[in-house]
């Protein structure tokens, strides 16, 4: 089984969960079951997790609500462990750069914190 962590920054607060807490109830309750599809599925179909090519290891969790398309960005830590570093609403077809560098930065600030430990 996967875990899903949300990335925090260094005073603590978690743009993930902000940005969860932006959606309406009936969003978020769809964004709760993609998650809890990519914790226990042994294959997780590419609808709902997939790599982002061009990237340095990043992954999206993809959730679709009714015309709405969600996107959360992370990595791989520890294993089976996802930390989800942001999280937006797409309007485009391709991934905003924008979101991509955000994801890349916020995992170079992690990896760097972590590595200090």
């Amino acid at each position: 089984m996967r875990t899903i962590q949300f990335y925090q920054t260094t005073d603590k607060k978690s743009p993930v969960e902000e940005f969860l807490d932006s959606l309406n109830a009936r969003v978020a309750q769809k964004v709760l079951w993609t998650f809890q599809v990519v914790k226990e599925l042994e294959n997780v179909p590419k609808q709902y997790l997939k790599k982002l090519d061009g990237t340095d290891n990043l992954w999206e969790i993809r959730v679709e609500s009714s015309n709405t398309a969600i996107r959360f960005l992370g990595f791989w830590e520890e294993g089976n462990l996802i930390l989800l570093t942001n999280g937006f609403i797409k309007k485009t077809q391709k991934t905003p750069r924008t979101e991509i560098n955000l994801a890349t930065e916020r995992k170079a600030e992690y990896e760097q914190r972590n590595r200090n430990r």
